[in-house]
């Protein structure tokens, strides 16, 4: 577990020091289009050919929006603050950073964790960043994001070349 302080304000950071993507990965396509395959085989056995194709084609597309859904998350760090999502936790409301290892995340996500909590992550990601709120008008002690690289997240939000509050 890594944990990282909070610099000064004035500071500057780039446009957008660090952009990740939560894409659903390879192996979930292809058990969902396997699952589809058996599904429209099914249905093309029972009710005939026809049908087959048009539950082929209704399946393929609710298939391909639902993990394009599940890949719609964009994490980014930028000028602004900490964005997950359409969600914005400014510069100067962020408080201690966290990279938590698989371990520690499982633990934030379960026993651990703050139902107050504004959680961002998917099945997929074993690891995530605890970001400490201060706000005392948030609802939310903490955001936890799941990330594919939370050192590198936790750095973007610690870097000495962005805004915040004096530590």
């Amino acid at each position: 577990m890594e944990t990282a302080s909070v610099r000064r304000q004035g500071d500057t950071v780039p446009a957008s020091s660090y952009t990740e993507r939560l894409y659903a990965p390879w192996s979930y396509w292809v058990i969902a289009f396997g699952v589809g395959l058996s599904f429209v085989t099914a249905i093309g056995w029972y009710l005939g050919p026809w049908y087959a194709v048009g539950s082929a084609i209704l399946t393929a597309c609710g298939i391909a929006t639902v993990l394009l859904w599940v890949g719609s998350v964009r994490i980014r760090v930028d000028s602004r603050g900490l964005w997950v999502g359409r969600s914005l936790l400014e510069w100067e409301y962020l408080g201690p950073v966290t990279a938590l290892d698989a371990e520690s995340s499982r633990l934030r996500l379960g026993r651990d964790a703050d139902l107050r909590a504004f959680v961002v992550t998917r099945p997929f990601l074993l690891k995530a960043v605890e970001v400490g709120v201060r706000d005392a008008a948030d609802p939310h002690p903490y955001w936890l994001v799941g990330t594919r690289s939370p050192a590198g997240l936790a750095r973007a939000l610690t870097s000495p070349n962005r805004p915040g509050p004096a530590s």
